[in-house]
């Protein structure tokens, strides 16, 4: 899986209609032992972390496979994928996609949602409708092929 590096050149100049937002989405594998509690554990943490660092997002998690979307300020979802990489019930963490930009959120009222393993590819492509970005629409495309092509399989698999 590649890496997609959006941003190029000097950070956009923030505006004042919309944010500079960094956004991350990644992959790992749980550890044994990471059961359904321990996902609410971790949403219920997001719920208080995330609304006050103005992140947003989405979780998957299937067949023992993580799969997050994360926007906000880049500090902030920085020192939360700090967080994650020192969390014993992440491990083999793959970044699939990286970039900063001003834009739109992608899911504005998600301080973090789980999404089903079964209905990921549909919540991808309903933002991919939804999205007014055009870099937006082209990362969520580049992950619903990645889910099509198989390259993320485990996803799909409740």
């Amino acid at each position: 899986m590649s890496v997609i590096h959006i941003i190029k050149g000097d950070e956009p100049l923030a505006s004042p209609s919309l944010p500079l937002l960094y956004n991350l989405v990644y992959c790992s594998r749980a550890t044994a032992g990471v059961d359904d509690d321990a996902v609410t554990r971790i949403l219920e943490s997001a719920k208080r972390f995330n609304p006050a660092h103005g992140i947003t997002g989405l979780l998957v998690f299937g067949s023992g496979i993580f799969f997050q979307w994360i926007e906000g300020p880049r500090e902030n979802v920085a020192r939360l994928m700090t967080m994650i990489h020192a969390d014993p019930r992440h491990e083999s963490i793959v970044l699939l996609s990286e970039f900063e930009e001003v834009r739109e959120r992608l899911f504005p009222d998600w301080d973090m949602e789980l999404v089903a393993a079964a209905d990921i590819r549909d919540v991808l492509v309903d933002a991919k409708n939804d999205a007014e970005d055009e870099k937006n629409a082209a990362v969520l495309t580049l992950l619903i092929e990645q889910l099509d092509s198989g390259q993320l399989s485990e996803l799909s698999r409740a």
